[in-house]
């Protein structure tokens, strides 16, 4: 399985949906909503109708400030997703930046994308940084995305990203005994248009690997797809996001907490005005 504010209540704080004013993700069971602080004013998400936030890490320049952080854990539960491995956030290394996160702040530790990383910090040793990360915010998720099973020996909340195997996946776990909570990050896009949904995620789902090899050479991956490249690039939109109309996407997310995920982190993939409306 690949890196949720649970249905029981996040351990960082006591709040749940329905505090929250009601909005497209709520309605339709999604349980937190990952931002990427690249794309999005995160100043903005005060107002967002959720009641847990998760922090995309996109480099250590675009890491929000402690007062933008403390604002946003004044409006939601919020986590940061820290990649082990970084300078600034390596908890057995140099951990400047970590200290700027404030009190009340939860964790998703991640081993980290090399896109984010030097070739340096790729090179550290994961499992003792899980190990020590864990060691330090015992309420922390734990991203599993490379490192599915350093990740489950954590015994932290395992987050990961959405496939086409999760709900089988989440199933079997349970049916082997996990009682630890099970986090799963989906792009998220409310829309049954096509072309739409290709300009969301079309690039994100061709960056998976049977989809990549899928799909021919050189093929365009937004609306513009066509033939072969469009058929393949939507069956994964399906497998690999959450898309389409408000009745489509509760019933992908009814499913996936049936088979025992317990919190839905879907990823406006078409940016903060679709929940502000």
């Amino acid at each position: 399985m690949n890196t949720p504010d649970t249905t029981t209540p996040d351990s960082t704080s006591q709040r749940t949906t329905s505090d929250a004013t009601v909005g497209p993700f709520p309605r339709v069971g999604i349980d937190a909503v990952a931002l990427k602080p690249t794309e999005v004013d995160l100043a903005r998400a005060t107002d967002l109708p959720a009641s847990t936030l998760v922090i995309d890490y996109e480099g250590r320049e675009a890491f929000p400030d402690t007062e933008t952080l403390r604002a946003l854990a004044a409006a939601a539960t919020v986590r940061v997703t820290t990649p082990v491995r970084a300078d600034g956030l390596d908890p057995l290394g140099d951990d400047s930046l970590a200290a700027s996160i404030p009190e009340g702040v939860g964790r998703v530790l991640v081993a980290g994308h090399g896109a984010y990383l030097s070739e340096e910090e790729s090179q550290r040793a994961i499992a003792p940084r899980l190990g020590e990360g864990r060691e330090q915010h015992s309420d922390a998720w734990v991203g599993t995305e490379g490192v599915e099973r350093v990740a489950l020996a954590t015994g932290a909340t395992q987050f990961e990203l959405l496939s086409r195997s999760t709900e089988r996946d989440a199933r079997s776990l349970r049916a082997a005994g996990f009682e630890g909570d099970l986090a799963v990050y989906a792009p998220t896009v409310l829309t049954d248009d096509e072309d739409e949904i290709l300009d969301a995620v079309g690039a994100y789902v061709s960056r998976r690997g049977p989809v990549r090899r899928a799909l021919p050479d050189d093929c365009e991956t937004d609306s513009s797809a066509t033939g072969r490249a469009r058929e393949v690039l939507l069956a994964a939109s399906t497998d690999f996001a959450i898309v389409g109309d408000e009745g489509t996407i509760r019933g992908r997310v009814e499913g996936l907490h049936g088979a025992g995920v317990d919190t839905v982190v879907g990823y406006p993939a078409r940016g903060l005005d679709e929940l502000l409306d």
